[in-house]
């Protein structure tokens, strides 16, 4: 199956779905990793804000830039450049695979979607697979999404994730991970903002969280969990 055309706005709403076959349900964001460590409900908004503005924004910055290059028809040898330099701004192993397995769900639906575009099968051909970021991006491309969409796609999916989780992990009543998602809503589009700013790879920011790359570590050895990451 090949789709020649796709709306961008559907596109869009496709990726926005926890329902895409895309492996994304087995993540939490770093939520459980969190609450692991201390976390407490309370501080679940908090928590969302903070991964947005630091991991959330390096990940944004760097599916921007690969929308850009899909959309320019790049070399394989620059999306490896992207590639390297998320992998540079992710310290973090476990957190390394776990954007490595949603990426490689990303990349496969692409290559179901539309095998025969270039840009896609530099994807697929990218040595040790692509991260999420890298995944999405090219999918935003091919799916005629612009660099805000893009950008905001990549937000709400880590915004939207953590809530869900929450309704594995806490006594949550139901609404309230929405609103928390409602609230996250001016934070999504400041950074979209400032991902959407960037103008290349080389200025990807490099903001960081250093108590989630820690409790993915302290994630990654227990035995006992619900979520890869």
């Amino acid at each position: 199956m090949s789709i020649e055309t796709a709306s961008a706005e559907i596109a869009s709403m496709l990726l926005a779905d926890g329902r895409l076959p895309t492996g994304g349900h087995a993540h939490s964001s770093g939520l459980e990793p969190a609450l692991a460590g201390g976390l407490l409900q309370s501080q679940v908004p908090d928590f969302i804000r903070g991964r947005l503005e630091t991991v959330g924004l390096v990940e944004a910055a760097s599916t921007v830039v690969t929308r850009r290059w899909a959309v320019s028809e790049g070399s394989a040898g620059e999306l490896e450049d992207i590639s390297r330099e998320l992998l540079a701004r992710t310290p973090s192993a476990p957190l390394r695979e776990a954007s490595i397995q949603l990426g490689r769900g990303l990349a496969r639906l692409a290559s179901r979607l539309w095998p025969q575009h270039p840009a896609v099968q530099m994807l697929m051909a990218l040595p040790g697979h692509p991260m999420r970021p890298l995944a999405l991006g090219v999918f935003t491309a091919v799916s005629g999404m612009d660099d805000l969409q893009a950008a905001r796609s990549c937000l709400y999916d880590d915004a939207q994730t953590v809530a869900s989780a929450a309704l594995k992990l806490l006594p949550v009543d139901p609404a309230e991970p929405v609103e928390w998602l409602l609230r996250a809503a001016p934070t999504i589009e400041t950074v979209a903002a400032a991902a959407v700013a960037v103008e290349g790879v080389a200025d990807i920011p490099a903001t960081t969280g250093p108590l989630v790359e820690q409790w993915s570590l302290e994630h990654h050895a227990r035995s006992r969990r619900i979520f890869r990451a």
